[in-house]
């Protein structure tokens, strides 16, 4: 039995000796980079390299095709280095509106529009955006086909961090509303929201193209119908949204006109006014002084009667009692304040 366990013990040593040549050989084999870490970094490098080598490819070719159509223009490419591997930087640029050249397939870059616009490459996206801006300059009456759409995609472009999709879309949005002026009024209050969110922000290049747009609005949107829309944010809870809401008011309601003012209601801008007089942004403030302003001179104008070469106010409708009759005795001494002469200002101090 002692024979037979030793015999059986030196088997099982030779087949673990076998099995260990047999591994040896196999790992001798086996291809360097497998073992190898600086090789696995460099097989990873190449693979990068390699795409980086597509996209300039890609990249050359898109600009071949659309030069002056792609707003979002892949102009240059850098390869960075960063732990042993590269990466590709893309520079963007914003090509004016003046500058947008005509779509040279208008039927194939139509069908593909939506589809583009709700692309998950934010490059594909640009392209499409920068489109929709050469639909609304050379083709407004086809983009009106699928206009909804259109605005939906570019208010969930507007919401995209990142920024180079976000100030295409906003630069989008400010031609279409020198397009379409009143047409986009049903269409206007996600965008709008999303308009006075990015104008409030701290990234200084997408809120001044925010800014853009949202003069754009205030220039070519009919302002008896872009004041409802405005009313709800003078009391939002962001007070940066309040001052940027502010300003668009301010701006619209001279293009109303004394008529239109009028028709509108003094007495309710007024009491706007008054209201943000006293906001904790000076935004909010200094565009309340230039609305009470604007709004004296319309007053005074419509109660004017001319006698000869001189002009004559009524005293019972003089812009004082107006104040006076349509404020709270707070809200109407702020408002005779901002719109005061120096020497009426100083006898209401």
């Amino acid at each position: 039995m002692v024979k037979d366990c030793t015999s059986g013990s030196q088997i099982f040593q030779i087949e673990k000796v076998k099995m260990s040549g047999k591994a040896l050989r196999d790992l001798n084999v086996l291809p360097s980079s497998g073992l190898d870490k600086n090789s696995d970094i460099s097989g990873k490098g190449s693979l990068a390299k390699s795409y980086i080598e597509n996209i300039n490819d890609n990249g050359h070719e898109l600009q071949k095709k659309n030069s002056p159509l792609f707003s979002a223009t892949l102009n240059k490419v850098d390869i960075v280095k960063s732990n042993g591997l590269e990466t590709v930087n893309t520079e963007v640029e914003y090509i004016d509106s003046e500058n947008l050249a005509d779509i040279a397939d208008v039927d194939a870059s139509f069908n593909t529009l939506l589809a583009r616009l709700d692309s998950k490459d934010w490059v594909s996206t640009c392209e499409a955006l920068n489109n929709v801006r050469q639909f609304s300059i050379y083709h407004k009456q086809k983009l009106l086909e699928i206009f909804g759409a259109v605005i939906r995609l570019i208010v969930k472009s507007l919401k995209c961090p990142r920024s180079a999709v976000c100030k295409t879309a906003l630069m989008a949005s400010a031609d279409i509303f020198k397009a379409y002026n009143d047409i986009i009024i049903d269409s206007i209050d996600p965008l709008l929201v999303q308009l006075l969110l990015k104008s409030s922000q701290d990234k200084r290049f997408v809120c001044e193209a925010a800014e853009v747009a949202l003069v754009s609005m205030t220039t070519w949107v009919s302002p008896m119908l872009l004041l409802p829309k405005l009313l709800p944010y003078l009391t939002n809870k962001n007070p940066r949204i309040r001052a940027k809401a502010s300003m668009c008011l301010s701006r619209s309601v001279p293009r109303l006109g004394m008529e239109g003012i009028k028709a509108y209601g003094i007495d309710k801008l007024i009491q706007i006014a008054a209201a943000q007089l006293s906001d904790q942004l000076p935004e909010s403030r200094e565009a309340a002084r230039a609305l009470a302003m604007q709004l004296q001179a319309i007053y005074v104008d419509s109660q004017v009667s001319q006698c000869e070469d001189s002009v004559k106010l009524v005293d019972a409708d003089s812009w004082e009692a107006f104040c006076h009759a349509k404020l709270t005795p707070l809200s109407a001494q702020a408002i005779l304040r901002v719109t005061a002469t120096p020497k009426e200002g100083l006898a209401l101090s």
